[in-house]
């Protein structure tokens, strides 16, 4: 499956689409310690909770463009912040970073307390608790939320020859699943921003100077197998997902923990996937950025949409199991720090991953040079060349070398920084 590059509605509409952002941040008191008072936006869809009743989830609606996504998540922030400095209890502000403060210990980790209809999400985070451990919960990440423009999608299906325009939306969104999973490592190379950690966080002998982003790597949200799922079709896909269930590897879809999901329009459930499809694409391997109020750059979110249209370009090939084995490894390595000793493996090479995202970005500009792309695309892809050319410019290397001492005290300077920011 790929686009048709010519196409006059293709062109028309290549750039636009649907952008969400989910953002997970834990709120900590003046001290910089974890809240232990409840969760105290209520029920607002927009700020909700996520495992632990102090980690905050802020949701922004479905918006046209990665502009609009980031300035919808400062609003909410900014909301957010607003309600937390006028708490009764004692002003709280959010962290800004994906590893968490210093902890003392699990008992300074209260799972979130669901209640009436919504009890059951209690009792499964209990069950992640003990089967995890609450500290791993305690990571924080951003999930992007895409969609195609169905202009676009609707003048691939008038070509593809296929009966339904629900089969030929699937089949895209399939199509893109398996190539993110196959070069997801490169978005999480080039946005991995959690260098720095609390020494209260690992077990003796670790203090996570190894990794870029722990979350991304084999200490974060991983299950203790590599999922190998079916692309072939909607109902081969959920089924692929539903073995795991069925095996007791995992309780529910929820649990499976890889980067890439696809998502239907509403409630976000398995069988609801199967009968009305794709609805879009969720990315979850992004860090929260300390180097931006939002914890997001827009150029970031941009990036992705062309990795996107540019994946949409290549000839079909299939992700059986052992490639995707190795792109979940792929992604493992690339959350590493020191990319002198990360090598990517893809089609039977080996390559450094230097060597391995410059060839990709170089494909890339070759494309876009080849539908007439503006210049705004080519300046970002430019941005994250300067990643590639200069390791100085990684966003990694940066905030190692800002918040490499005293991170917790830093941290806390900084979230009451962007608290108090317009």
């Amino acid at each position: 499956m790929k686009f048709n590059f010519s196409h006059p509605d293709v062109r028309e509409f290549l750039y636009s689409g649907g952008f969400g952002l989910e953002r997970e941040t834990l709120r900590v008191d003046g001290n910089g310690r974890l809240s232990q008072i409840a969760h105290p936006f209520g029920d607002d869809p927009h700020i909700s909770r996520d495992f632990c009743e102090n980690q905050v989830e802020i949701i922004t609606p479905p918006t046209g463009s990665p502009r609009e996504a980031v300035a919808s998540l400062l609003a909410l922030h900014r909301k957010a912040s607003e309600k937390l400095c006028s708490l009764p209890t004692g002003e709280e502000v959010l962290w800004p970073f994906s590893n968490p403060p210093f902890i003392t210990g699990e008992d300074e980790i209260p799972i979130a307390n669901f209640r009436g209809g919504q009890s059951e999400k209690t009792v499964y985070r209990e069950y992640l608790a003990r089967k995890y451990g609450k500290k791993k919960m305690l990571f924080c990440g951003i999930h992007c939320n895409f969609s195609f423009h169905e202009s676009l999608l609707q003048a691939g299906f008038e070509e593809s020859g296929m009966e339904t325009f629900r089969a030929y939306k699937d089949s895209v969104y399939l199509t893109l699943a398996q190539r993110l999973v196959e070069y997801g490592w490169l978005i999480v190379w080039l946005t991995a921003a959690s260098p720095v950690s609390d020494l209260s966080l690992f077990e003796k002998g670790n203090d996570g100077s190894r990794y870029a982003s722990p979350r991304c790597g084999d200490l974060g949200y991983w299950n203790d197998f590599v999922p190998v799922l079916q692309y072939g079709s909607i109902t081969d896909y959920t089924d692929s997902i539903w073995r795991y269930i069925k095996e007791g590897a995992i309780v529910s879809p929820s649990e499976l923990y890889y980067p890439i999901r696809l998502k239907p329009k509403g409630e976000n459930r398995l069988d609801h996937l199967r009968t009305s499809g794709v609805n879009h694409i969720e990315l979850r391997m992004l860090d929260v950025n300390p180097l931006t109020p939002a914890g997001i750059f827009e150029e970031d979110i941009a990036f992705i949409q062309l990795l996107i249209l540019w994946l949409m370009s290549l000839e079909e090939s299939e992700l059986d199991e052992t490639a995707q084995k190795k792109a979940v490894n792929n992604i493992k390595n690339a959350a590493l720090y020191d990319e002198e000793s990360i090598f990517i493996e893809n089609n039977g090479e080996r390559k450094p991953i230097r060597e391995a995202a410059a060839e990709v970005l170089r494909h890339m500009r070759d494309f876009f040079r080849s539908v007439d792309a503006p210049d705004e695309v080519f300046a970002i892809l430019d941005d994250q060349r300067r990643k590639i050319d200069d390791a100085r410019n990684r966003y990694a290397v940066k905030i190692r070398e800002q918040y490499g001492e005293h991170f917790s005290a830093k941290g806390l300077a900084l979230a009451k920084q962007y608290a108090e920011a317009d």
